[in-house]
């Protein structure tokens, strides 16, 4: 016991004060005010009491003078300073505190409502009161190319909104949004924070009023569940009576039928895995055809467009197609909104049709009267120098440069495919390539013998058999000597592929650039270039891979992401890229020039056009093999004017629009 005492004499003095001092802090508000109060009262009277005492004006008497530093304390602290009778004084002090007390709580209730609405505003919470904007639920990796795309298709509207809604800050998506997006012109960019399955949410971003509204899937497992239940929100915060256009994707064909269901008859909801296996297939099949792709699907170059005017009325497709200077007619889109691609020359537009072309804008196309366009380009040459100072034109008739209107004869040959890699969608490219590729075709997959990667080969060799040989070589393509035991230039293409994304794994193209290491030094070795077409998820990770210019990348999520944003532009695209993309009816094909016209020689775009048109074939572009490895577009050039004059190389390649593989 003595000794304890003796520790507790010897604590700090100034220990204990503070002690007693946080003590009372504890007690609530009235300790507070309290200490406040007594703060002031030891500040505001020593400093009273000296101004009287200092002033030569001041009462003799000392009752005079305490008097005077009341008054002068009351006024500082604004307690009123009364002097007289206790009684008085008293009722003074109650009424300042009164008066105190009302003008405090409404400075904190005014304090507290403009903080309020300001933490609401930074949340993201106020509700949009915009018509005729374009709505983006969801954060992915689709979100910079989307806002990009939407910002670029929109920059010539002076009103144009796009507001995301997403289940992030305001303050990150605006961050993220200024850095992957830049700056926005005349667009105004609105983000707001809230989850998208929720209607309450839904509802800040006005979507009975929005022009189009954008569902996008996150790249996690349940990014497709939280798609439809997007999409039933969505139908409710709307309503039965306010049905509004909506592009969603789903990355698993087992949730298309419920989204589409959910999002009723105005939703598009396109599946990802099948759009990219598709895709992957047709560039390993044609070379170069990713950077048509790319250039269509992209609003900085050509895109289609639909062009109405009255002038078609009657008029044949042929006809007009020929009278289109500065467009690539493609196609009819009919007044109840089919499109009808290639469409035979004798097809007449009927009222309410209109023109599908590839074009800069709708308002670049303008149709002559009659007659085709022929000519030489104002510009001269692209590539050829000016044999003179006059516009050049071609050196000899059309009759002698075209080569004969029919399709040249092809032979179907077993092709040999390599692909190295195993994910989800691996099973749809080898469906896509039993479905595109003549029978005996050969595909050697060169992937790790996981039980569900043997399970999934072992599933797709029974459906796709009898037309494609499925042959699995267990390895891990990432490892070189897997690389040194593969004959690389045996085949006619590579797919490489990626790992599906997990949370908590690396990131998929880490592997796919390794690999695409080793593939590249094989080929070196080999001394024979092979067409490599390579899947990603990042775009980034597109500029540092070890490729040759010009290869084939199908970058998945900014695919998907430019494909909704030219929909939501313009919604005849659906039936068109659906067409595009699939394994029959027409599609896109990068073919020898000398289909088309006489290599070797000078001609005009024009007579390109006369000559496939002749096969059953709508040019749109070329791609000139002396600049297939100049960047960025590789020597890609869509919808040249009819009248550019070009020498054409042996190995040119003509953009056409045609039916068949």
């Amino acid at each position: 016991m003595p000794g304890g005492r003796r520790r507790f004499r010897a604590d700090a003095v100034g220990d204990r004060l503070r002690y007693w001092f946080d003590t009372t802090l504890t007690r609530g508000t009235p300790a507070l005010v309290g200490w406040l109060a007594l703060a002031c009262l030891v500040l505001v009277v020593p400093v009273s009491v000296l101004l009287v005492w200092t002033d030569h004006r001041a009462p003799a008497s000392l009752g005079s003078r305490i008097a005077a530093v009341w008054r002068s304390t009351g006024q500082t602290l604004r307690l009123g300073g009364e002097v007289g009778p206790p009684l008085r004084v008293a009722l003074s002090v109650l009424l300042a505190l009164i008066a105190l007390f009302y003008v405090s709580t409404l400075v904190s209730l005014i304090t507290t409502g403009i903080t309020d609405k300001l933490i609401a505003l930074d949340r993201g919470h106020s509700t949009v009161l915009e018509r005729g904007h374009t709505a983006v639920l969801g954060w992915s990796e689709q979100i910079p190319t989307v806002v990009t795309e939407l910002v670029t298709a929109q920059a010539h509207r002076r009103d144009s909104v796009v507001v995301v809604l997403a289940d992030h800050t305001m303050a990150d998506m605006e961050e993220e949004l200024r850095a992957t997006v830049g700056g926005t012109g005349r667009t105004r960019l609105i983000c707001r924070t809230g989850r998208p399955t929720d209607p309450v949410a839904l509802a800040r971003v006005s979507p009975e009023t929005a022009d189009c509204v954008l569902v996008l899937p996150r790249d996690s497992p349940r990014g497709d569940v939280e798609v439809v239940k997007t999409l039933l929100s969505l139908s409710a915060a709307v309503g039965e009576h306010h049905p509004v256009r909506v592009i969603a994707a789903v990355r698993d064909d087992r949730y298309l039928a419920a989204a589409r269901l959910a999002g009723g008859d105005r939703a598009t909801v396109l599946d990802m895995d099948d759009i990219s296996a598709r895709l992957l297939v047709q560039c390993a099949r044609r070379p170069g055809l990713s950077l048509v792709h790319q250039e269509l699907l992209d609003f900085a170059g050509h895109e289609f467009h639909t062009v109405r005017e009255p002038g078609l009325l009657g008029r044949a497709f042929g006809e007009v197609a020929g009278a289109c200077p500065e467009s690539s007619a493609v196609g009819i889109v009919q007044g109840d909104g089919t499109v009808t691609l290639n469409p035979p020359r004798d097809t007449r537009f009927l009222a309410g049709d209109g023109l599908l072309v590839v074009a800069a804008d709708a308002g670049s196309t303008r149709i002559a009267a009659s007659g085709p366009v022929d000519g030489p380009s104002p510009h001269g040459p692209a590539e050829a120098p000016a044999p003179s100072p006059t516009p050049p034109r071609a050196p000899a008739s059309p009759q002698a440069t075209r080569v004969p209107a029919s399709p040249p004869a092809s032979f179907a040959e077993p092709e040999r495919f390599l692909l190295l890699g195993w994910n989800r969608r691996a099973h749809r490219i080898a469906g896509q390539l039993s479905r595109r590729t003549p029978v005996g075709s050969v595909l050697d997959v060169v992937a790790e013998p996981r039980a569900t990667t043997l399970a999934a080969i072992r599933t797709v060799t029974r459906s796709v058999g009898h037309r494609l040989s499925v042959v699995h070589r267990p390895a891990d393509p990432t490892l070189r000597e897997t690389m040194d035991g593969l004959d690389v230039t045996g085949y006619d293409a590579v797919i490489v592929l990626g790992p599906d994304h997990r949370e908590g794994h690396d990131d998929p193209d880490d592997g796919t650039l390794v690999t695409l290491l080793h593939l590249r030094a094989r080929e070196r070795e080999g001394g024979r270039h092979v067409p490599v077409v390579t899947e990603m998820t990042d775009d980034r990770n597109r500029l540092i891979a070890p490729v040759a210019p010009g290869a084939d990348f199908v970058v998945s999520g900014r695919l998907i992401g430019l494909l909704m944003t030219q929909i939501s532009q313009n919604p005849h695209l659906t039936g068109v890229f659906e067409e595009l993309f699939s394994a029959e009816g027409n599609a896109l094909h990068l073919r020898p020039a000398s289909h088309y016209v006489t290599t070797g020689r000078t001609a005009s775009f024009a007579e390109v056009v006369a000559s496939a048109a002749g096969q059953g074939a709508c040019a749109i572009g070329y791609r000139s093999h002396t600049r297939s490895a100049t960047a960025p577009h590789h020597g890609v050039r869509l919808n040249p004017p009819k009248a550019h004059v070009r020498h054409w190389h042996p190995r040119d390649e003509v953009v056409v629009v045609a039916p068949g593989e």
